[in-house]
């Protein structure tokens, strides 16, 4: 038997989860920025995506820091 330690290492790496986290951060500047030039003046369809993207990106963004931190 060995004494050293066995790391199992499951899940994305560091620089994977700084890619997902550079992507997240983009994808919610994007939402906000068609926000900022079109508005929400077409109606309850473009809320439901606009909601959709930023829960998908925000919660990407949360998740990604989160992991980020757990993983120093």
């Amino acid at each position: 038997m060995s004494d050293s330690k066995e790391t199992s290492q499951t899940g994305p790496s560091r620089g994977e989860l700084w890619f997902r986290l550079a992507f997240s951060l983009a994808g919610l500047v994007m939402v906000v920025g068609v926000v900022a030039l079109q508005g929400t003046s077409r109606g309850l369809g473009i809320l439901e995506v606009i909601a959709i993207a930023g829960v998908f990106f925000g919660g990407s963004a949360v998740w990604t820091i989160y992991r980020l931190f757990q993983t120093r």
